[in-house]
């Protein structure tokens, strides 16, 4: 008996000193990246009890709707989400409050996703929101609308996967930039949150995480979502095992997404366009081009609302231009051609069409480059803005594949942007994970 206690206190001293090992060795980043996979690892094997697995994440939806994504560690009968409006021109103090149940999707027997849709917001100042499951309510939530006068400022970042110690650090300095008593307004995420899109673990270490663990972001500032090639399955199908991001678009109910061609997979739409502040957003998806978005993409250009508004920005996960990759892969393993008709169909639409602003991902490092619309054009003004941001967290992009002679800016480091619209005014801030600036730009109109 007296042996086997001395064993049984040995363990515990070993694991205390691997513990405290751990602690000197490694950076508060590199220790939550490895909690929180021991903590997934853990509850896929059943060790927790039934309990909400995610909170609530918030996509922007359109211009006046949100879709609303959370998880359980089992099934959760009779979820649903609240939610009710500030600010509402004529209501005074009255509110009405939405009660919506939530659809559900088993993803494995300790995933259970819940999902639902906020909205119409109309001219609402904020949008308040809870999810309840297994009897709980989350905390409530809330959503800033801004108008096209007050401060926008929206969060710009991309591929982060598979580098969730370096998104963290990152994290740690957009945490710096925005300060602790605040969030953006909105998240524009350029694509590539995960390495594997089947693999479920990716989702929880390389995305959900670091968020939570950064002030839980993905609550309160909408996430506008480009899908990139990583967030599809292999085969870049529509049927495919996004089960977390915003792919729903044009359906504006929840009831909606209780439809078969949801529920079975085979709806999917990324691409959308919505408002933040005085500037007008296209989102397009790089990985699956089809006729449908192409027709999209023209109506919404030439669209009153986009060519009304005074910035227009279109944001897709494969940037026209791209110049660092691995040349093995990019000129002998055909990579170069992935995306190609960003820049053989989309960028002359984009020009023709006086967008101002073209935010990609994909290549890790960063690029900015302000050129001509028209090469012929004597106008300085009549100019349009390439900048790729993939430098979110993931292995970076060191070698020189392609020279397209037009980028004024290169970092080739992990950063992130905040691209800030007030009015008149858009300013674009890119800074490296230490908080310095590499670059920064405004237009003014």
């Amino acid at each position: 008996m007296r042996y086997y206690f001395r064993r049984w206190l040995l363990l515990i001293a070993a694991q205390l000193f691997v513990v405290c090992t751990l602690y000197l060795v490694l950076e508060d980043s590199q220790i939550r990246t490895l909690l929180s996979t021991f903590v997934d690892w853990l509850e896929d094997r059943g060790v927790y009890m039934c309990h909400i697995r995610k909170l609530p994440m918030v996509f922007e939806h359109g211009p006046e709707h949100y879709y609303v994504v959370w998880e359980t560690s089992c099934p959760a009968n009779g979820s649903s989400l609240e939610w009710w409006l500030d600010g509402v021109p004529g209501n005074g103090s009255s509110v009405l409050r939405h009660f919506v149940k939530a659809q559900y999707k088993m993803i494995d027997k300790s995933r259970h996703r819940y999902s639902a849709i906020i909205g119409p917001a109309g001219h609402a100042t904020k949008v308040h929101y809870a999810s309840n499951s297994l009897g709980k309510s989350t905390p409530l939530y809330s959503i800033a609308r801004r108008n096209e006068t007050e401060l926008t400022r929206v969060l710009v970042v991309a591929d982060n996967q598979n580098g969730p110690t370096e998104f963290r650090r990152v994290l740690a300095s957009i945490q710096s930039h925005y300060g602790s008593n605040s969030i953006p307004d909105a998240i524009l995420h350029v694509g590539d949150v995960v390495r594997k899109v089947d693999k479920l673990s990716h989702w929880h270490s390389q995305f959900f995480s670091p968020l939570e663990d950064a002030g839980g972001y993905q609550h309160g500032s909408p996430i506008l979502f480009a899908p990139g090639n990583h967030d599809h399955d292999s085969e870049r199908v529509p049927g495919n095992s996004n089960v977390y991001t915003d792919m729903y678009h044009g359906i504006l109910t929840t009831d909606g997404l209780g439809d078969p061609e949801v529920t079975n997979g085979t709806y999917h739409r990324f691409y959308h366009t919505t408002s933040l502040g005085s500037a007008r957003i296209i989102v397009l998806d790089s990985e699956c081009p089809s006729t449908e978005q192409s027709e999209f993409l023209e109506q919404e250009l030439q669209s009153a609302a986009f060519q009304s508004a005074r910035f227009r920005i279109v944001a897709v996960h494969i940037p026209p231009y791209i110049e660092f990759w691995n040349p093995d892969a990019w000129n002998k393993k055909g990579e170069k051609h992935w995306g190609e008709q960003v820049r053989l169909e989309y960028d002359a639409l984009f020009r023709r069409h006086n967008v101002d602003l073209v935010i990609s991902g994909h290549q890790h490092n960063y690029q900015r480059g302000t050129v001509q619309r028209n090469p012929q054009s004597a106008d300085p003004t009549d100019t349009i803005t390439y900048a790729i941001v993939g430098g979110a967290g993931g292995d970076l992009d060191l070698e020189r594949a392609e020279n397209w002679n037009m980028y004024n800016v290169t970092y080739l480091g992990h950063h992130f942007v905040s691209l800030e619209v007030d009015g008149q005014q858009l300013r674009w801030i890119a800074k490296n994970k230490a908080g310095s600036i590499i670059d920064q730009f405004s237009i003014v109109r």
